[in-house]
């Protein structure tokens, strides 16, 4: 698939981070894009980005309302942009929605774990089951799923447990290596992408925390401070001395570090993926970071769980995590 002009696209977490620049790009190739997410809102400031430039006579944008975890809600996406985009195919799906949280089998509850693990692992299965029969339709078609460095490196640190979310991505990235053997044999016009970003500046720390507490508050709760302060003595920092208010600015600063201070844009990963897509590349790295750390893993297996694989990694890219 060379160019995106005039193709439907699907791309699930499309309100904000890569799969708002997803939208972005490709409609400004084009292209059709029918977005869901969790938050009208968050769609709806996609849709104005998308529209910020006078669209092409005919291009259709259309949002949705789903939980990617939930396959019936999934089911009225797919019925919904089959009426609203008059069509019974599409040609490109990104699984992009994920969410972070429910790092630990012991600190966190098995609500919080499976919320990230039915999310980012299941979101992409069903998202492939739910839209396979409309990718089988088309001339052509490219299935491109979000798995993470976090797919074949598991942590974030030798102090966060990060269990949910990184068992979901090695799930993401091995189900997509297999595709490739079933695409090739049942489905050869449909090609798959495993995409594997590394920081990428994105709101997922506050719409994590967001969605595994059911709030739209910034302001952490009783037990939110609680796992946060358990988070931050277990990175060695000395809680005893904080305020709430301490521990609140914290979780704050954090959040917005990760999105500001990231060393890639969530525009710029977009563009690496969508080229990644038209060089029919089935492992797509986002981020130099991606890159070290995967030759860095390759490399030496055996240290990558160690603290000195940690700290050299981090000084040489810059990652500032945890």
């Amino acid at each position: 698939m060379k160019d995106f002009a005039g193709k439907i696209a699907v791309i699930t977490g499309g309100g904000t981070g890569m799969g708002r620049e997803l939208a972005r790009q490709l409609v400004a190739e084009g292209c059709n894009v029918a977005m869901c997410d969790v938050s009208a809102e968050a769609m709806a400031e996609t849709k104005r980005l998308c529209e910020v430039e006078k669209l092409p006579q005919g291009l259709r944008i259309t949002t949705h309302i789903a939980d990617v975890s939930i396959e019936d809600q999934l089911t009225r996406f797919r019925d919904e942009l089959a009426e609203q985009q008059a069509t019974d195919r599409i040609h490109l799906l990104f699984n992009n929605a994920g969410i972070g949280g429910g790092g630990s089998m012991f600190t966190n509850t098995r609500e919080q774990w499976e919320r990230t693990f039915n999310i980012c692992w299941g979101g992409v299965y069903l998202g492939v089951r739910t839209f396979l029969p409309m990718l089988m339709k088309a001339d052509e078609g490219h299935i491109v799923n979000t798995s993470s460095v976090n797919g074949f490196w598991a942590s974030v640190g030798m102090g966060v447990s990060h269990t949910a979310y990184s068992s979901a991505k090695f799930a993401v990235k091995g189900f997509t290596e297999a595709l490739i053997t079933d695409l090739r044999l049942n489905a050869p016009h449909i090609k798959c992408s495993v995409v594997m970003p590394g920081h990428i500046g994105t709101s997922i720390v506050s719409n994590s925390r967001k969605i595994q507490s059911g709030t739209e508050s910034e302001l952490l709760s009783a037990n939110e401070l609680l796992s946060a302060r358990v988070r931050l003595k277990a990175m060695g920092i000395d809680t005893a001395v904080m305020s709430d208010d301490d521990v609140q600015k914290i979780a704050l600063d954090r959040a917005r570090a990760f999105r500001e201070d990231a060393p890639t844009t969530a525009a710029q990963a977009a563009k690496i993926i969508l080229d990644g897509v038209k060089a029919e590349r089935w492992r797509i790295l986002v981020g130099d970071d991606a890159h070290t750390l995967d030759e860095r893993v390759r490399k030496t297996p055996e240290q990558a769980y160690t603290q000195e694989f940690y700290q050299s990694f981090t000084e040489e890219v810059g990652w500032r995590l945890g």
